[in-house]
């Protein structure tokens, strides 16, 4: 397919957004609501990466030179000084994600040459279907011939609470908004990224009620569902590169049909019509993209099917549309339910403090108690997935991963000291260097060298001498399970700290496999 450039005409009177002054849509240089322009994503065979700083958008979005053909998530500047090496066995994933309930972010994958997708995730928080498969196209995705953005996490403070919307529902404010309304800005800043005229084409991803059917079957699947079906507002869009919205859709529903887990999770076309009367449908936000001349697609999958089942219906449907636009790709997990839930449930882990505080997630206990956390200041965190987040909840802090709990942080509130740098250590007899924040893993023992002005308190073990376990020789059997961060009992917390002031932990991971 030859790439034609985009039109910019808009197609529906009244619903064209126009940008005046900033101040008025509340866009000025204080603006919550930031992005992070991401132009080279770590390569997911080979871990390498190269960074783009974050920058906010206001209202257009800046971007980097791309280089290369291939780009997936970067890791900001910020982070290159963090440490997230294994010290002793390979290297962890970079860590570019820092969702925030204040903004949504917005990562572009690609080389910004040929057709531009947009994938919006999480516009209602009560659907992780459709969130977790935007994020999916995050952190397992290639893109190698043309270019994704994603925006993963529209709502996210809806997502948090497992809510379909805490000021109401964000899909139904796309054709005329109060600036009273606490999502106005947010909502601002989404239309001018949909009108970018880079963009050819925007799929917003949900999670529909029952399974939608043109005649009547029964309760769960009839006229008035919306689960399993590809939505268009009008069958045709002219003057635009992909012009053929029924057509398209109509490839999305055989491709999706070809891979069906069952027969009663048939897929199909749904066209709503809008201009000829749905009021409810003229305020979404596809409806805003096909009269700003983008040709726009709802993906529902049913809420009848748990999270993994409805991310597959859907990444069904995200690859068929790359296919159709000639945006070539490649993913490093099966595409099936159990491959998808695989690569959503991997290489969970979160940062605190650039790196002084890590926290692998994958098997971590339901909580840990007395974790460090910086007097006086509030946690910043980066993690290696882009709905994986810290919110404070009462006395404690909240491990979320989208609208699930993964772990409670009991904080003890304390000075920081940045003054170490490396910690000398001898692991299964061989001297080695690690940084604060580093994992290590051990076959057998593990000794901290004495390091002058600091102690070591390795967390469930009882060895110390001279208050501190520098020195000591450290086996798996010295701890006490309990104290351990994951459930395996394998992984512990040895913290360091200058007088009353801590300077930085690194992590055990006991494998005698290795």
């Amino acid at each position: 397919m030859q790439w034609i450039p985009r039109s910019r005409a808009g197609i529906c009177a009244g619903l064209l957004l126009t940008l005046t002054s900033l101040a008025a849509v509340g866009l000025m240089a204080n603006s919550r609501y930031s992005f992070f322009s991401t132009t080279q994503l770590p390569d997911l065979a080979t871990n390498s990466s190269s960074s783009v700083s974050p920058v906010e958008v206001l209202p257009v979005i800046l971007e980097a030179e791309a280089s290369g053909e291939t780009q997936s998530p970067s890791t900001p500047p910020a982070l290159e000084s963090a440490p997230h090496e294994l010290a002793a066995a390979g290297v962890l994933r970079p860590m570019p994600f820092a969702p925030s309930p204040d903004r949504f972010s917005l990562h572009k994958m690609g080389n910004g040459r040929g057709p531009t997708l947009l994938v919006v995730g999480g516009i209602q928080g009560d659907e992780p279907g459709g969130f977790s498969a935007a994020s999916l196209l995050l952190s397992h995705y290639t893109i190698q011939a043309g270019s994704v953005w994603v925006v993963p996490d529209l709502n996210y403070a809806s997502i948090l609470e497992r809510n379909r919307g805490i000021f109401g529902d964000m899909n139904r404010k796309f054709a005329a908004l109060d600036a009273t309304d606490p999502e106005y800005s947010k909502v601002t800043l989404l239309k001018s990224v949909l009108q970018d005229e880079e963009i050819d084409l925007v799929l917003n991803l949900h999670d529909g009620s029952g399974f939608y059917r043109p005649t009547w079957e029964n309760a769960l699947q009839n006229p008035n569902r919306w689960g399993q079906s590809v939505i268009i507002d009008q069958e045709e869009l002219p003057g635009t590169q992909f012009s053929a919205l029924g057509r398209m859709a109509g490839r999305v529903e055989a491709d999706v049909n070809n891979a069906l887990l069952a027969p009663e999770h048939r897929y199909h076309t749904r066209n709503t019509n809008t201009r000829t009367g749905d009021k409810e449908m003229e305020k979404s936000l596809s409806y805003f993209a096909v009269c700003n001349g983008k040709p726009a697609f709802g993906i529902e999958a049913s809420k009848e099917f748990t999270t993994e089942y409805r991310s597959y219906y859907h990444v069904l449907a995200i690859e068929s549309f790359m296919r159709q636009m000639g945006i070539r790709f490649t993913r490093n997990f099966p595409l099936t339910p159990a491959g998808v839930l695989a690569a959503l449930n991997s290489d969970l882990a979160l940062t605190v403090y650039e790196g002084k505080v890590m926290l692998p997630l994958e098997d971590v206990r339901p909580s840990l108690a007395k974790v460090p956390f910086k007097k006086g200041e509030r946690p910043t965190t980066r993690a290696t997935k882009p709905l994986l987040s810290l919110v404070p909840e009462k006395e404690l802090w909240r491990v979320a991963y989208g609208n699930r709990t993964l772990t409670r942080l009991s904080p003890v509130f304390m000075d920081f000291d940045d003054s170490l740098q490396h910690i000398e250590l001898v692991i299964d007899g061989k001297a080695m260097s690690a940084r604060p924040g580093n994992m290590v893993i051990v076959n057998s023992s593990l000794m901290i060298k004495d390091i002058a002005g600091y102690r070591v308190n390795a967390i469930g073990a009882q060895k110390e001498k001279r208050g501190t376990e520098a020195g000591v020789e450290l086996t798996k059997n010295d701890f006490i399970p309990r104290f351990s961060v994951d459930k395996s009992g394998k992984t512990y917390r040895v913290e360091l700290y200058k007088g009353n002031a801590f300077a930085g932990m690194i992590l055990v991971r006991f494998d005698a496999a290795m």
